[in-house]
């Protein structure tokens, strides 16, 4: 968990390009490779497991969504060499700016991948959470809580996407990512609340198909009785 919200806030601050500058952008690229590696390495058991067991509709979204956001990170990663100016400046390239496109239009979608992957683990996370402060009970009036804190979040979320135009920097070219004029704090907000979208819908779409899934079981298993 500590490496997985380590490569988390390092894509965040990755994201703040015209913020932190080139030179910050490239060193916190290299810490995110390091991190990458590590993290499949720690998780290299799971390779094993996608062509073992039974499949339903969880299994197969979370294995095209890891498998996606592995794709992105390895283009982000292969593109990021040759356009670099300071690490790697020795490196010559034509067209670069090409690459440049790929690079930038790829990050944002490794940043999608990036949150819808966090919230397929959400469950996964929040009891490791509540384990770790020591909540144990349930409290209706926490959960409540919870729930209009999340989608205050999603709104806030989308109104930023909406100010921001993200569906044009998913489609259309942005030479040098997200073009932000306040503080590294505002910017960092913005970009959370846009991930508490795909984090929130992600994890609710996910326990509706359970609990649908459970439904159809019991129905089974009562209808064979």
């Amino acid at each position: 968990m500590v490496i997985d919200l380590t490569m988390t806030i390092m894509m965040l601050v990755a994201m703040a390009y015209e913020i932190t500058g080139n030179t910050i952008h490239e060193l916190i690229g290299v810490v995110l490779l390091i991190l990458f590696i590590v993290h499949n390495i720690i998780n290299r058991r799971w390779y094993k497991t996608i062509i073992k067991g039974k499949y339903n509709v969880r299994r197969i979204l979370s294995i095209t969504v890891n498998l996606l956001f592995l794709v992105s990170m390895a283009v982000i990663i292969i593109s990021s060499v040759p356009i670099s100016s300071d690490i790697f400046p020795s490196i010559p390239v034509e067209n670069d700016m090409i690459l440049r496109q790929i690079h930038v239009q790829t990050s944002y979608w490794g940043f999608i991948f990036m949150s819808v992957h966090i919230g397929m683990s959400w469950g996964t996370i929040i009891n490791a959470v509540r384990k770790m402060t020591g909540i144990t009970s349930t409290s209706r009036i926490r959960t409540i809580a919870m729930r209009v804190l999340a989608v205050l979040i999603v709104v806030y979320g989308v109104q930023t996407s909406i100010e921001r135009d993200m569906l044009s920097r998913l489609t259309i070219y942005y030479p040098f990512g997200w073009s932000y004029n306040e503080s590294f704090m505002g910017f960092l907000i913005e970009q959370l609340a846009i991930m508490g979208i795909y984090i929130s819908g992600t994890h609710y779409v996910l326990k509706f198909i359970q609990g649908k899934e459970k439904a159809k079981a019991y129905k089974r298993k009562t209808s064979s009785h």
